[in-house]
Formats: structure tokens, C-alpha cells, sequence
């Protein structure tokens, strides 16, 4: 009788310490998604049925999700537009016929990502790709401008679930591009990417 409730009360007690137990054990995966609203992203195009044949991420666009630390780390250049995910290839193949998002060379736009789970935050970035670089291939470092041209420090805060950044567009940029959004989580090793086909006028 004795040995029979000694072993309920360690039933008891390790039953009691999972919840203690559990974030420690998935410490390491961001509980934040999202993608870029405006200019729509490749994944939100798929989502929205624009383009067909996507994969998977037409039922999560907010899940393209990597490893952080570009441009020096991250995904591996040519998977740069699904973040180094397999499941999201199609985000690379550059014969879609992704939409072209219009805007100005030069002038004021507002970025807009909609999250559907807010993390801890370091920054949001954007690139755009050089003038001269080629649309028939998958995205690389090199075909990038090496520096973001707008930046949002965050500090580790938690944004809202719907992120407006207000910034000035890259100048002397003319007909199709690829901007590159960039959100690097603070308390993972991930960062979530974003592509956006443009046509600067």
C-alpha cells in the first residue's frame, strides 16, 4: 500500500513539472509568422491564388522562416526568397509569373507586414536588387545592393500584429526589381524572409 502511493505522488510530480520542462525544450523555435503586405510578397500572391502551382506555402505564407544572420549567414544564396526552406522552392523559381507591385524611384512609401504571431524583435530590413541584375534567376547575395536601404531598429521589442514602416525608395531604380525584407527575431536563431516583385517607374 505504502509502495502504491509512493508511486502516485512521483506520477504526481513529474506530471507537475512539464510545464517547467516544456519551454526548455522548444526554446529554440520562433512563435512569430508573418510576410509583407505592401508590396505583396511572392507567398502572399500564392496564398491569394495569383499564381498557381506554389506548394504548400499558399496555405502559410507567413511561414517562411530560416536561419538569421544575413547577409554573412542565412540561407544559402538561390533559396534566398523561401529562407533556405526546401518546402518553399517554388518562392525561388524565377519563371513564375510573380505580379509586379508599381512604385517611384526615389519617393515615400509605406512597408506593411502582417504578422500573425509577434516575437521579440532586433530589426526589419529591406534590400533591393542592383540595377543590371538578372530576373531569369534565382535571388544571390550578389545580385543584392550590399546594404539595406531602410532599416527599423526594434531593440528586442514586440511589434504589433499589422507593422507599417514609412521610408524613402531606393533612387536611380528602373523597371523590374526584387526587394528582400529581412525580419530578424531576437530570441531565436531565425529570421523571416520576404520577396517582393516591383517595377520602378
Amino acid at each position: 500500500m505504502l509502495r502504491k502511493r509512493m508511486r502516485r505522488a512521483l506520477g504526481v510530480a513529474v506530471l507537475g513539472l512539464l510545464p517547467l520542462a516544456a519551454p526548455v525544450v522548444f526554446q529554440g523555435t520562433a512563435s512569430a509568422h508573418g510576410y509583407t503586405q505592401n508590396p505583396p510578397s511572392r507567398s502572399l500572391h500564392c496564398q491569394q491564388g495569383a499564381v498557381s502551382d506554389c506548394g504548400p506555402i499558399q496555405w502559410e505564407p507567413q511561414s517562411v522562416e530560416g536561419p538569421k544572420g544575413f547577409p554573412s549567414g542565412g540561407p544559402a544564396d538561390g533559396t534566398l526568397c523561401a529562407g533556405g526552406n526546401g518546402r518553399f522552392a517554388q518562392l525561388d523559381d524565377p519563371s513564375k509569373p510573380w505580379p509586379q507591385t508599381s512604385m517611384t524611384s526615389g519617393r515615400n512609401y509605406e512597408f506593411t507586414w502582417n504578422l500573425t504571431a509577434a516575437h521579440a524583435t532586433t530589426s526589419f530590413r529591406y534590400f533591393v536588387t542592383r540595377n543590371g541584375w538578372n530576373p531569369n534567376q534565382a535571388l544571390t547575395r550578389a545580385q543584392l545592393e550590399p546594404a539595406p536601404f531602410l532599416t527599423v531598429d526594434m531593440g528586442g521589442q514586440r511589434p504589433p500584429f499589422t507593422v507599417r514602416h514609412s521610408g524613402t525608395l531606393p533612387a536611380g531604380k528602373s523597371g523590374r526589381h526584387l526587394i528582400f525584407a529581412v525580419w530578424d527575431i531576437a530570441d531565436t536563431g531565425n529570421a523571416f524572409y520576404s520577396c517582393a516583385d516591383v517595377n520602378f517607374r
